[in-house]
Order: structure tokens, then sequence, then C-alpha cells
């Protein structure tokens, strides 16, 4: 059994409110009397992708650290050289280059992809980390492997999230395709926990720790399209015998 926790867009911003939304999902993990295998948070970690933004991330999630195995990708509120220089201490490739990295768990190979665009809000698997992506899945073969990414590869009924998706998803298929050991794919953006399909594999998106995205009709005609209301959520992903099933927590 693989057990993957799943945070995405926390949007530290250097204020206490998103602290401490933040602080409440890394409670309810550090407190666990079992284990989890790792900790995976899917972009948006910040949300001007700031230097004393990232700093704030470091001291919050710092107990995460202290427990258990944390996986990283960017969102599009991220910035790489500001990313690389703090989270990741200044390692990982040149400043602007995308910020890819795969870590195997407990059995499985986490594929971390960077699917964002310097200064846009929607979404690019740029050649460089397509043909890392294909790689790394085919080097190997008989592992079971989950390809996390910020930016959804498809729809999913949420018409602002849907206009700042992933372009040009069919290459991330075509990938897909090729590499059948692949068991899903888990994304972040979506702000809500959503559950469909792409390229014949379950896609995952977690639920947003600062807001929960409203769908069409729980929306008044002028209001956001998403709600500081909704207390934070996580997901767990269980991988058991070639089945994954998922649990979505309160906090």
């Amino acid at each position: 059994m693989t057990v993957l926790a799943h945070l995405s867009d926390l949007h530290l911003d250097g204020t206490a409110h998103s602290a401490e939304r933040t602080r409440r999902a890394v409670a309810r993990l550090t407190e666990l009397p079992g284990a989890v295998d790792a900790v995976l948070i899917t972009g948006d970690i910040v949300d001007r992708g700031t230097v004393a933004e990232y700093h704030q991330a470091r001291e919050v999630l710092a107990p995460l650290y202290e427990r258990h195995q944390v996986l990283l990708c960017p969102g599009n509120h991220d910035s790489r050289p500001e990313y690389r220089q703090v989270l990741l201490g200044g390692g990982g490739g040149t400043a602007t280059a995308p910020v890819n990295e795969a870590r195997d768990i407990a059995g499985v190979r986490v594929l971390m992809c960077d699917s964002s665009i310097p200064g846009r809000a929607e979404g690019l698997l740029e050649p460089e980390t397509l043909d890392w992506l294909d790689e790394s899945l085919a080097a190997a073969p008989d592992r079971p492997a989950f390809v996390a990414l910020h930016h959804p590869p498809t729809t999913l009924g949420l018409p602002y999230i849907d206009r700042i998706g992933l372009r040009e998803p069919d290459a991330l298929a075509k990938i897909l395709d090729r590499h059948p050991q692949v068991a899903a794919v888990l994304c972040g953006h979506a702000h809500t926990p959503t559950t469909t399909s792409f390229a014949d594999r379950p896609l995952l998106c977690a639920p947003g720790i600062i807001s929960t995205a409203l769908l069409p009709w729980e929306q008044h005609p002028a209001s956001s399209w998403k709600t500081h209301e909704a207390p934070p959520m996580l997901t767990f992903h269980v991988y058991e015998d070639g089945r994954l099933t998922s649990h979505v927590r309160v906090v």
C-alpha cells in the first residue's frame, strides 16, 4: 500500500489568514497516529511569488518536513527563480527553467511536472518537460507512476478554472498512452476536490487550502467564483494492488 497526502493552492501571501489555514492542514498531517508515505503539494504554494512569501512557506511547512517526505511542483502563482532560491536552496537547474522532479516513494514513482507559464494564469508543459517526463517514465516501465502537475489537462465544469487550464493537453495524453504504468494524474488549480478522467486514467484535483471554488449553480450573479468561508481540505490517495482510492478530509 502507498499513501499520498495531497494538498494544493496554499496561496501563502504573508498574512496570518493564509498561514492559519495552511497550519491547520499541516497540524492534521503531523498529528496523525500513523504515517503517510509522502505529502504532495501541487502548486500555488505562494500567492505573488516573492522571496518573503516563500520564506513564510518554509516556516509554515517546516513541521511537515520533520515527519514526512514532501513533494512539490509549481503553480501559476509561483515564480521559478524565487521558488528555487528558497524552497530548493538554489538547486534544480537554471533559475528560469521548468522545475521538474521525479521521486520514488514506497514502490511508486511520482513525477512532478512544472506546468507554469511565467506571468500567465494558464498552463503549458514545455517541450523540455514533456521530454523529461517521457524519459523518466521509460526509465522505470514496471513501476506504478503518478504524474503530478498544477493545471488540469481537461475541463472540469468550472468556467473560470477551465479558461486557465492546461494548453495543448494532447501532448501529455500521447506520453501517457506510451506508458501504461501511469496510474493517475494528480492536479491542483481547481480549488475543489474533483474527480474525472484524462487519457483513460483517473484525474484527481486536490481541494484548495486557501479557498473553495463554487460551481456555477452555487454562485450568485455578482459573487466570486470561490469562497473563503469553507474550511480547508486535503486528500489521502491510497494505491494498493493496482487500484487507487481517494479520501477527502476537512481540516
